[in-house]
């Protein structure tokens, strides 16, 4: 390389999941070649159904009209703002301003580094749930922030213990990362934390920025931390249609905030793309008018896929909660577990992970790339339809025989 790369660049690694990948190709060519079946991923959450049908009907319909294909707002069309201000005041019970309080993004991990870019300069320390999506602490990194992990732990459901943070030094923090559903324990949101969150922030100024893309998936009754009063003083939230309306390759998601918030992201958005393509737009307002009938049959399938992907970790041997929300299903491994080697010094989670990749060709995420406190833990995607989660069943019980 002729140049060095950037110092903020050594703060980061290649994301797991697209290392993972390369290898799962490499075992694909060589299992193929031997006559074997390719491995079979129940790792990363990628909706493998179709999004709403008026969603793709606008979409063609739209693109096929000449004026649609140039340049778009930064801030998006005015009937997509409309569109998910209805879609909050409907489901969630919040009133937001489409002209002011809504900022459309290209899906919301992109927001996740824009708002680490607009409001953290070196050296502001940010809070980070342990275990969490590892996108909040790569995001800290490359804005040149301070990671300050806080503990989720099973005994406390998954919730962050306000005792002990009320103990940590806080001074300099100035962003804190929530997630319900959580990613990815599946403990659901719930009016009480989402209270306690905005009076922690309220006191300590602290922004609260609430990662809320499964509050759809296996919960009858989403919410969200902006419904509770005084919210936006100090907290944002982020959602899409990639799960709620099986839209992940679409890139639509979006930003709620008080205006001033959101100016502030659109200040970093606006040098960064040339506004979503207007076709996009015109298919997410269709998307987005979707009923509770779309969402009642999309629960009753990821209902069954998480039974089935339950009785994986009955085979295995891991302990679950049989009720979780969002899209996965989190497993404890015990220790003395059939398939840990006492030689290894890897985490539970990554030997039970390889065990299976490598024994029976069915790749589940280890816990430990979500932080310490996952360390013995598993995680499946309910991304796979019900017979790919038997012939995982199947195959995984033939190894352990």
């Amino acid at each position: 390389m002729i140049i060095r790369p950037a110092h903020r660049t050594e703060s980061v690694q290649e994301y797991y999941f697209s290392r993972k990948l390369k290898e799962i190709d490499g075992m694909n060519a060589e299992r193929e070649a031997a006559g074997k079946d390719r491995v079979i991923n129940l790792g990363i959450g990628a909706p493998d159904g179709m999004p709403p049908a008026e969603a793709i009907e606008a979409l063609k319909s739209s693109a096929s009209m000449p004026g649609n294909h140039a340049y778009q707002s930064y801030t998006g069309i005015p009937q997509l703002r409309k569109a998910f201000a209805g879609w909050y005041e409907r489901y969630y019970g919040v009133t937001l301003d489409p002209s002011k309080e809504i900022q459309p993004l290209a899906g919301s991990k992109e927001g996740i580094l824009l708002i680490s870019l607009a409001f953290l300069d070196k050296g502001d320390k940010v809070l980070v749930p342990d275990p969490g999506y590892p996108t909040y602490s790569s995001a800290t990194a490359l804005a040149e922030a301070r990671l300050v992990p806080y503990d989720l732990k099973a005994d406390n459901g998954w919730q962050p213990d306000f005792d002990a943070l009320e103990k940590t030094d806080l001074e300099g923090v100035k962003i804190m990362w929530t997630n319900y559903p959580n990613m990815p324990t599946g403990a659901p949101a719930t009016m009480e934390l989402y209270t306690r969150l905005v009076d922690f922030g309220r006191r300590h100024g602290i922004l609260i920025c609430n990662d809320n893309p499964y509050s759809f998936i296996l919960n009858d009754n989403p919410i969200s931390i902006l419904s509770v009063p005084g919210a936006k003083d100090c907290c944002l939230e982020l959602n899409s249609l990639s799960k709620a309306h099986n839209m992940s390759g679409w890139r639509i998601g979006m930003v709620a905030a008080d205006q001033e918030i959101i100016s502030q992201i659109l200040k970093v958005k606006s040098q960064m793309d040339s506004g979503m393509f207007k076709p996009l737009q015109e298919a997410a307002v269709a998307a987005l008018a979707s009923g509770p009938e779309w969402f009642r049959a999309l629960n009753e399938e990821y209902g069954r896929r998480r039974e089935l992907a339950g009785r994986i970790f009955d085979i295995v041997g891991a302990g679950y909660d049989h009720a979780s929300s969002g899209m996965f299903l989190w497993g404890r491994i015990a220790p003395g577990n059939r398939l840990l080697s006492p030689e290894s010094e890897a985490s539970f989670g990554e030997q039970v992970s390889d065990r299976i990749l490598y024994g029976a060709g069915v790749f589940i995420t280890p816990g430990f790339i979500f932080g310490k406190n996952g360390r013995d833990y598993i995680r499946i995607s309910l991304c796979a339809k019900p017979e790919v989660l038997e012939k995982s069943a199947e195959k995984i019980a033939a190894l352990l025989k």
